[in-house]
This record gives structure tokens, sequence and C-alpha cells, in this order.
């Protein structure tokens, strides 16, 4: 019995925040924001993935949420570069949720065109599991978490609409299984595009950036499609 009503509060939980998020998507299309969820497990480099993409970005501004369950470190160093960002603390929760960034949005002014990057909690089961109101997730993997995760967390690479493999400039000190990586990727999500970055030589990211645009300007053509 209990079993049966753990499931339907979890299944209720969901679907409340799969509305809100719904309406977060609809209202940031609306303004011309593309919306990425960054996830990634603790230490994967997140924060200088986006440095990164954001110093390649051509013509769209940058806005960033900043998710950690406390500190304010990683905003402090993005602002500290002249990127506006907003900071969300969850004070133990282990990802960020619809409410959390529906409330953060909605104080957001948005004076230009752009990427809404918000960085998730540092965890690759949660953040996976709760949309956000976001046009894509953006999983960020390195080499030097092994070969074997798309085999230990499936969900977080199937949801991924893009995976960032970073700190390829290791490999060659590293007992990294490339092929075995990307096999356990394909079986989970077929077509999902893979950057091989490095955070600290810059290798790849303009491809994403230029990948992040692309896709930006194909919601903006549909938002508009909508609206005529």
């Amino acid at each position: 019995m209990h079993d049966v009503l753990k499931v339907n509060v979890m299944a209720n939980i969901h679907d409340e925040n799969d509305h809100i998020a719904a309406h977060t998507n609809e209202d940031l299309t609306s303004r011309n924001i593309y919306a990425v969820n960054v996830m990634g497990a603790p230490g994967v480099g997140k924060t200088t993935v986006l440095k990164n993409i954001i110093r390649n970005l051509k013509g769209l501004k940058p806005y960033v949420i900043e998710g950690d369950i406390e500190s304010d470190i990683d905003t402090r160093d993005l602002r500290s570069l002249g990127i506006e960002t907003y900071q969300i603390n969850t004070f133990g929760a282990c990802h960020l949720d619809a409410p959390m960034v529906r409330n953060m949005t909605q104080n957001i002014k948005f004076d230009e065109k752009g990427v809404l990057f918000i960085e998730n909690i540092g965890n690759l089961v949660c953040p996976a599991e709760f949309s956000i109101g976001e046009h894509c997730k953006l999983l960020v993997s390195t080499v030097t978490e092994g070969s074997d995760k798309p085999y230990k967390y499936p969900l977080a690479f199937e949801k991924a609409d893009v995976i960032l493999l970073n700190k390829v400039d290791l490999i060659p000190y590293l007992d990294f299984d490339e092929e075995y990586f990307m096999k356990g990727v394909r079986v989970l999500n077929k077509d999902v595009p893979v950057f091989k970055v490095s955070g600290k030589t810059g290798e790849g990211f303009a491809e994403v950036a230029a990948w992040l645009e692309k896709r930006a300007e194909e919601m903006k053509a549909v938002g508009a499609h909508h609206h005529d």
C-alpha cells in the first residue's frame, strides 16, 4: 500500500513539475531565449565549459543561472567576467526543479535575445529526471571519470540532446576506452551529437557554440511560425 502511495506522489510531483516547465519553455521561447540545462557530475568542469562556450558565442547574449546546494563561488567567478549570472541555492536538494527556475526566469529582464545556461546541481541521477523548461539538455562527461559512465548512469545519457566529452587533452595519460564509451552512448542515444572538448586548451568549443547558435535560430523560426 505504501509503495503505491509513494509512486502516486512521485507521479504527481513530476506532472506538476512538467506543467510549470512547459510554461517556462513557452515564455522563454516568446522572449527569444534558448535555454540549456547543463548537467554533469561534480568536478566535470561545468563552469569551465560554460566560460569556453560563452567565449565562442556570436550574436547571442549569454545569461547564466547557477544551481548549487550551497555557496556562490561559480556565480562570483562568472560575474567577474561580465557574464549576467543569477544564483539558486537548493540547500540540500540534489537537482533544480521547474518551480525554482520559473521563479528566477520571471525576475530576469532578458533585454537581448540570447542563450540561458542553467547549470544544474553536480549529480548524474536526479537532474536527468526533472525538466526545468529547457530547450536542450547538455551533458558534460569527462575522460577522467572513466569510460563506463553511460553504462552506470544511463538516464542522463539517454535524455541528453548534446554530450560534451571534456578534458580530452588528458587522454594520452589515462586508460580511457573511447570506443567503449561511445558504444554505451550510442546504445542509449543513437543520434546525439558528441563533441570532444578541452576546458584547458579550448579545443572543440567553437563547434559547440555554433551548434547551439543553430539550434537557437531553429527555435526562433518555429516560434515565429507558431505566432503567424
